[in-house]
């Protein structure tokens, strides 16, 4: 087996990856990343020194960046399911989509929590303020947005969606999603409800625990 993922099931950044492997059924040799396996770690250490996963490996090759493996898979190991359409218009309107997610949805609600994780005389007040706002804007953005569709960008599953899947997931568990955002709630359930994603979601329940602000009682 030529690929090799090192990644963490309960990452949102390596079940965005492993929602496209799994869309398309593609073999891989899951490298598990935790303190009861410290050789792996150190393998991956060695490959990434930045140390941020999910890292593949292909042969002679890493890749990194849950967005470029993804990327990656279609273009050297494609599947039935592709992430990006051939189109190279429509791509960008998914690349755009993909950077949404991360940058306005992801990113805000891992400030959120990492600040949980510090002393409390470390922590930001200010600035989980301002991501809490920044979610607020994007989820009323994404509610307009997703008016009439099924997936985020190009009328079928895609990159953007790999990405929206685990975002939303913890997103709403950091800070909920207003009921009156409708479209944004029916789109998270269409998420959880894909089979590629879902899985990804079972893998990791074993480690809910671990959410530093408590993992609500469903999903």
């Amino acid at each position: 087996m030529s690929l090799k993922l090192y990644a963490h099931p309960f990452s949102s950044y390596c079940q965005k990856a492993l929602t496209a492997l799994y869309e398309n059924g593609t073999p891989f040799e899951w490298k598990m990343l935790s303190p009861e396996h410290p050789d792996i770690y150190a393998e991956f250490a060695e490959l990434w020194p930045l140390r941020r996963f999910p890292v593949l490996v292909d042969g002679s090759r890493t890749v990194t960046e849950a967005s470029t493996i993804v990327e990656y898979l279609q273009l050297h190991h494609p599947g039935p399911a592709p992430m990006l359409p051939d189109d190279p218009r429509i791509a960008l309107e998914v690349r755009a989509m993909d950077r949404f997610f991360d940058n306005y949805v992801s990113t805000p609600q891992q400030r959120i929590v990492f600040d949980a994780m510090r002393p409390a005389h470390q922590r930001d007040s200010r600035g989980v303020e301002e991501a809490r706002g920044m979610l607020d804007t994007a989820y009323a953005w994404l509610d307009r947005h997703m008016d009439g569709r099924t997936w985020a960008a190009a009328d079928r599953f895609s990159l953007a969606d790999c990405g929206a899947g685990p975002f939303l997931f913890y997103a709403d568990w950091t800070h909920a999603i207003d009921p009156r955002f409708e479209n944004v709630h029916a789109y998270r359930r269409r998420l959880l409800a894909r089979p590629s994603f879902a899985r990804a979601v079972d893998e990791a329940r074993p480690f809910r625990p671990l959410f530093p602000l408590g993992a609500p009682d469903r999903d």
